[in-house]
């Protein structure tokens, strides 16, 4: 039975010592399997004063900001270019602030821990991550509320695959992503009332006084912290 034990517990060490993913990539594990399924694009509306998306319709606290799709599951985010993944998990640092600032009420799958917590407020990050988080983050929850915060377009072209139609290979997703952009994208900008609008603004970018736009650079400063691109096509770490 000793040396059964023993060679179980010598084959297990290599995979408990090697280095993970988010080790190399600052953060970051990529390709993580997640329980979420989606067959279809799914309806994203924007979170009313937010540059960020929900989906009513799914039963996952699923968001979409500045290219990217978020998905929290499991006391984890996890980010994608493509509306059903593959995923990567993201640690806490390299969320962007807009991302944790979405308020409770728009979470479709909320932990038991939110109960209590006010829904036109975001989740108290700083209580659940701790002090170091907090030190390091001061601020987060707090950006101009007056500014004309738009969010990037949606990538509605993403309608297009669905089912077997739906490249699961990352090289494919690339690939496609590439394309569109050369196109011309072709997002659509959702209000939240039903319709949507043409065109919109990345985070970081809000409209000027004389209808035009402008980038503040004081604005969001968390977004500047160990973002990730990976080919999706978003802008972590960008300001």
């Amino acid at each position: 039975m000793r040396p059964t034990i023993l060679a179980l517990a010598l084959a297990a060490a290599p995979l408990a010592a090697a280095p993970t993913p988010a080790h190399a990539h600052g953060g970051v594990r990529l390709g993580v399997s997640v329980g979420l399924r989606l067959p279809v694009y799914p309806q994203l509306v924007q979170v009313p004063g937010y540059p960020v998306y929900y989906a009513p319709g799914v039963a996952a606290n699923y968001f979409f900001h500045d290219g990217l799709y978020w998905l929290f599951e499991g006391d984890r985010w996890y980010s994608s270019g493509w509306y059903d993944g593959p995923w990567d998990e993201v640690g806490p640092d390299a969320v962007p602030a807009f991302v944790l600032r979405i308020p409770v009420g728009y979470y479709r799958a909320p932990p038991r821990w939110f109960v209590g917590w006010r829904h036109d407020a975001p989740p108290r990050w700083d209580d659940h991550w701790g002090r170091g988080w907090a030190h390091g983050h001061r601020g987060w929850d707090r950006w101009d509320r007056r500014a004309d915060w738009r969010p990037a377009p949606l990538p509605a072209w993403q309608r297009e695959y669905s089912g077997d139609r739906y490249p699961r290979a990352p090289e494919r997703q690339r690939y496609l992503h590439e394309e569109h952009a050369r196109r011309g994208w072709g997002g659509e900008v959702h209000d939240g009332r039903g319709g949507h609008r043409g065109g919109g603004h990345d985070d970081g970018w809000r409209g000027d006084d004389r209808g035009g736009r402008r980038e503040d650079r004081r604005e969001d400063r968390h977004d500047d912290r160990g973002g990730h691109g990976g080919g999706h096509g978003g802008r972590h770490g960008r300001r």
